[in-house]
């Protein structure tokens, strides 16, 4: 097999961090899975000290935190946005869907705009996409 279709075919590597008692996350993870995403979920009691330690700023902050390839994902960035991120691989720290989104991935309450900022780079942050 070629090397191109082995990683095609290769599930990509993500870590989630979140507490154990919350549904939303879960439903996000198993968005991820669903987009071909291998998830590795760590339920912590401080999910507050990952995203101190990630840098993810406070106005960004969600409910669960990851990291894919050097990248740190925060909260209920839909997939496509992720996949997106791996292609491009902008200068930056990563992507944050900040707060709870009602109509993000996980949270699945159609009818509510949100946006996913790419957050850390040279440019300062800005709006990826619009969903």
């Amino acid at each position: 097999m070629p090397l191109a279709s082995a990683r095609a075919t290769q599930a990509t590597a993500i870590e989630v961090w979140k507490d154990a008692n919350c549904g939303c996350c879960e439903g996000w993870v198993e968005h991820l899975r669903a987009a071909g995403f291998q998830a590795t979920v760590h339920d912590v009691g401080d999910v507050a000290a990952i995203k101190s330690a990630r840098g993810v700023p406070a106005a960004l902050q969600s409910c669960h935190t990851a990291l894919v390839d050097g990248y740190v994902i925060e909260g209920h960035v839909p997939a496509a946005d992720v996949r997106r991120l791996l292609a491009e691989r902008p200068r930056a720290v990563g992507l944050a869907a900040p707060g709870m989104p009602p109509a993000s991935p996980g949270m699945d309450i159609p009818g509510t705009p949100y946006q996913v900022i790419v957050f850390g780079g040279s440019g300062g942050n800005r709006v990826w996409a619009r969903h």
